[in-house]
């Protein structure tokens, strides 16, 4: 497999710290429940940037990219919120940063997600599930989704496609804890969510791509 600089950084996982991987304010950095909001202030806005390049030293961690499946579809509406009312599944509130080998934050990366619900079932048909978003200015997203399922083969897992300056890298996230981990031939350790060990609701976690540009 071709090997691409993307790399996760999770709050308890050597990388960038977890002051740059949860959002601004003290409370968020403990809970790691939301991204860096976009009317933050600007003074706010320059402390956590600097405090990502900083402390970032993700660049030596490189994952292999992995495949799309054969679910993928294109179309799919910009939004952040891919969980309806009514989608099995346990929700699921993701935060993290997009950023350079160098620790810049990507503002405007498009993150286009898809993945099965609760039971394991995909929206062949429509748009359940799928969705894609723009970073913001501090390099920053969040996902509103569920914990996907188990189906056979297949360990938890979302999709994802990171696209920066028309390049576009394709891997899958999973979830710890999870047994069938070990015999999903497509599973890589590296991608994993670092999910918050508080059983609320919704479940948060984190994840930073960092990808060469």
């Amino acid at each position: 497999m071709r090997r691409w600089v993307i790399a996760f950084v999770g709050l308890v996982l050597a990388g960038c710290s977890a002051a740059s991987v949860a959002a601004p304010s003290a409370s968020a950095v403990a809970s790691a429940s939301a991204a860096p909001a976009a009317s933050a202030a600007s003074s706010t806005t320059t402390a956590t940037v600097a405090s990502t390049t900083s402390s970032c030293t993700a660049p030596a961690q490189a994952i292999t990219e992995l495949t799309e499946g054969p679910y993928y579809k294109a179309g799919a509406p910009q939004r952040a919120t891919l969980s309806t009312t009514g989608v099995a599944g346990t929700p699921l509130v993701l935060t993290g940063y997009v950023l350079s080998t160098s620790c810049q934050p990507i503002a405007n990366a498009k993150l286009d997600f898809w993945q099965a619900d609760g039971n394991g079932n995909y929206d062949n048909s429509g748009y359940t599930l799928r969705g894609w978003q723009l970073t913001d200015a501090n390099g920053a997203y969040r996902l509103e989704t569920v914990i996907p399922g188990l189906y056979p083969g297949r360990t938890e897992h979302i999709h994802v496609k990171v696209t920066v300056n028309g390049k576009t890298y394709t891997s899958q996230l999973f979830f710890p804890g999870v047994s069938q981990n070990a015999g999903d031939s497509i599973y890589a350790a590296n991608m994993l969510i670092a999910l918050n060990s508080a059983t609320t609701t919704p479940r948060t976690g984190t994840f930073n791509f960092i990808i060469s540009v």
